[in-house]
């Protein structure tokens, strides 16, 4: 495991964050906030995921009241992501909102922050700093795109700070893997509140995954990191499914299934690829925590994946099922996926 950076602790609802506490995940719902049917529906399901923060978009205050239905009828933690105006949070916090997301680059004068500080701190709600690279204040214009990210930063802490305000988690980010990195790194050694990571509008489903394991990935291996959000141009489930994989990969998280798969090659003798993409699409859901192990080769799957609480590898027309390493059973190729989903039951 990885050594973490020690940071506060802070609460949103019942989710700690911070050093003491687990990374969490969190994803943001692209349905119309207004629309509370669509919105609740969608919540549910990124629940449903592992999701364990929450984000909408409020647009204005019809958006804002809202949220107080959306809460009746959802448990997840809401946060409330403001830009431009102030009124905005306030309004939030009255419905009933766990958290806030501002960017500090828009959302107005020192008076607006204060007065939305103060409402903040009467309720308890804690508030992320969400600095983003194409929103920075004219100000750090001189300034190369990590320097200007982290002096924005420090600006609104200290500005939070200054009203007596210190329930705090900060966000740092950049469309670019590399500068992303390099500003929470900078920021980390200046600050002790959690920070949120990611890399923002990384892309669609395939290139956003890949940025976004990068980016979050390289910052989690060096203990940097306490919430999680992988940002795609596609449905927010997949969000949290690609963030419950950084997690395990890194072996933070062990919660669900560790799926391992051997690459094909000229020795492979069963539609392998196919039946990888079977087991994992039909194991996502579960909550136990198991690897499971899709080899090509009968002759080396057992042993290279022996680790493995369950496998299964193929042969010519042929397949076996092992656990830990000892071959249970062997079956014809055209009964393997339901003999190996047979045999993972007795294991859940």
């Amino acid at each position: 495991m990885f050594e973490r950076r020690k940071t506060k602790q802070i609460h949103i609802a019942e989710v700690g964050i911070g050093s003491n506490y687990p990374v969490s995940i969190q994803s943001m719902t692209n349905t119309d906030t207004r629309d509370f049917k669509s919105t609740v529906n969608q919540i549910k399901k990124l629940e449903e995921a592992g999701c364990e923060l929450i984000r909408l978009a409020i647009v204005d205050q019809q958006a804002a009241h809202s949220l107080k239905e959306i809460k009746k009828n959802t448990s997840v933690p809401l946060i409330a992501d403001i830009h431009f105006d102030y009124r905005l949070a306030i309004a939030s916090i009255e419905s009933g909102v766990d958290s806030l997301r501002i960017n500090p680059g828009n959302i107005g004068s020192k008076e607006n922050i204060k007065k939305l500080v103060d409402k903040a701190k009467e309720r308890k709600i804690p508030i992320r700093i969400g600095v983003n690279s194409g929103s920075l204040e004219k100000e750090f214009s001189d300034l190369n795109p990590v320097d200007a990210m982290v002096a924005s930063a420090i600006k609104h802490i200290k500005l939070l700070e200054h009203y007596d305000y210190e329930q705090i988690k900060v966000s740092i980010k950049s469309s670019s893997v590399p500068v992303t990195i390099k500003a929470y790194r900078s920021l980390a050694k200046m600050i002790d509140y959690p920070l949120h990571l990611g890399v923002t509008e990384s892309g669609t489903y395939e290139s956003g995954a890949v940025k976004s394991s990068i980016g979050i990935g390289s910052l989690l291996a060096e203990g940097i990191g306490d919430t999680i959000r992988v940002s795609l141009t596609d449905d927010p489930v997949k969000e949290v499914l690609v963030a419950y994989e950084i997690l395990k990969a890194l072996e933070i998280r062990k919660k669900g299934i560790n799926f391992i798969s051997c690459p094909t090659c000229g020795r492979t003798e069963i539609d392998l690829i196919n039946l990888a993409k079977k087991v994992e699409i039909a194991t996502k859901t579960i909550k136990t925590s198991l690897t499971i192990a899709v080899m090509g080769c009968v002759v080396n799957g057992p042993g290279e994946a022996s680790h493995a609480d369950i496998g299964i590898a193929g042969g010519k027309d042929k397949c076996v099922i092992f656990k830990k390493g000892q071959v249970i059973k062997t079956i014809p190729e055209y009964q393997a996926f339901d003999a190996f989903m047979e045999e993972l039951q007795s294991l859940l």
